[in-house]
């Protein structure tokens, strides 16, 4: 949620200080969303979901992510040399994502864009409108974050495409997908060839990232009713682990042959909790453990190389007693990047709305996340970016340690979207 500008003078120091991240990186990485209601270092390789199915062409308004064309150290080094470009205002933008309606931006979206810099967003809401009027929407947003004030970086363009209640684009062009616990019933291979074709879908109207699939494993089907975020609408792919990595991987393999970028949620699991963190501020998870067997479907899109992941709200005590996941260096860093050897995007789920994080002040969620291992902070509440902005900023300047974070973060962002195109 933020983005762009930089100075030319300080270029020569400013690489040493980008190569040196680079260094650094390679040791450092060794959407509970209910469905709303209708209306509602050295970067490693970025990764890419393992598949043989090919790539579509898009004739999307932002590329769509395709398999990598350049080395991971090629990637890596155009990166270094456009994070010396950046501001720290234009760095902070990169490692933010915020909201904006699909079915038209609003003036807090635009802006979080034209203003704040923030360089990726999220199409939030609900649309039946179809493909064309949802690809102008897309463009329209996307055209804010480009040119000079991204230094020619184009953005992420997230949305939640998972199938039954949580699909935000519908109508002429998209196919209505069924949710999640149908898809569990198809062999994978047949569910690769739907997700492929859903994915094309969003890859027409400009949609590069989908915040799915869901890898939460709820324990069985007399317990899904009182599963309040998964199992009470379906979106778990099955009753076991097993189950829900063949068809999650599956989904997320579909998605990447299309040129999307799939999401894997909520890390380390949802599939155990009875409340919802959008809705309530004590969700606990008493059961879940580091090594428990339900993080093996996390474990095993890793090893099949999904580019995202997203951290669950809730509370896991058995794992850290004292920081939710979203500010837990024990599960964002340790867990995800040390016993998953993760090596993407870790994104929040929203820590704007969601009633689940709201003890913590708006303007040290995003720091606080980004502290403990994350890289891109969530917002689908673009009235309330601006104080996470300004939290993250003001601790970026007058903290160097976090400065350095945000860059480290932002080089990471910055390595996989120059191997998506998107950056000019």
């Amino acid at each position: 949620m933020a983005q762009l500008s930089a100075q030319r003078w300080w270029m020569i120091g400013a690489g040493l200080v980008a190569a040196a991240l680079v260094a650094i990186l390679a040791i450092v990485f060794t959407s509970n969303r209910a469905p709303a209601p209708v209306a509602t270092s050295s970067p490693a390789p970025s990764p890419t979901v393992s598949t043989t199915a090919p790539s579509p062409s898009s004739a999307s308004p932002v590329p769509a992510s395709s398999a990598p064309a350049t080395s991971a150290a090629a990637s890596g080094g155009v990166a270094a040399t456009k994070l010396a470009e950046l501001t720290l205002e234009q760095k902070l933008g990169q490692v933010l994502m915020v909201s904006s309606a699909v079915t038209g931006a609003d003036a807090n979206s635009l802006y979080a864009l034209d203003t704040l810099y923030v360089g990726n967003v999220f199409m939030k809401g609900r649309s039946t409108a179809g493909q064309a009027e949802i690809a102008a929407q897309v463009s329209a947003v996307a055209g804010h974050i480009s040119g000079s004030r991204t230094a020619g970086i184009l953005p992420f363009v997230a949305t939640d495409q998972e199938g039954g209640m949580v699909q935000i684009m519908r109508g002429p062009g998209f196919a209505e997908m069924p949710q999640a616990i149908e898809q569990g019933q198809l062999t994978a291979s047949a569910l690769q060839g739907k997700a492929t074709e859903w994915g094309q879908q969003l890859a027409d109207v400009g949609v590069n990232v989908n915040l799915a699939p869901v890898l939460d494993t709820v324990p069985g089907a007399a317990f899904a009713p009182q599963n309040a975020p998964i199992g009470a609408f379906g979106r778990e792919f099955g009753y076991t682990p097993a189950a829900v990595s063949s068809h999650g991987i599956a989904f997320a393999k579909g998605m990447q042959a299309a040129g999307v970028d799939a999401t894997v949620k909520h890390f380390p699991g949802l599939g155990r909790v009875t409340e919802n963190t959008d809705v309530e501020a004590s969700v606990v998870d008493a059961i879940t453990v580091r090594n428990d067997a339900y993080i093996a479907p996390f474990r095993d899109a890793v090893k099949a190389g999904v580019p995202w992941l997203m951290i669950s709200n809730a509370s896991y005590p058995q794992i850290d007693a004292k920081e939710l996941a979203p500010f837990s260096p024990v599960i964002v860093n340790e867990m995800v990047r040390g016993d998953l050897g993760f090596k993407g995007i870790i994104v929040s789920d929203d820590i704007c709305d969601a009633v689940q994080v709201s003890s913590v002040p708006v303007s040290q969620r995003g720091v606080l996340f980004l502290k403990a291992g994350g890289t891109m902070a969530l917002c689908t509440n673009q009235k309330l970016l601006p104080q996470m902005y300004a939290g993250m900023l003001e601790t970026a300047q007058s903290d160097p340690a976090f400065a350095k974070t945000i860059d480290a973060a932002a080089l990471l962002v910055l390595t996989m979207k120059v191997d998506r195109g998107l950056v000019k």
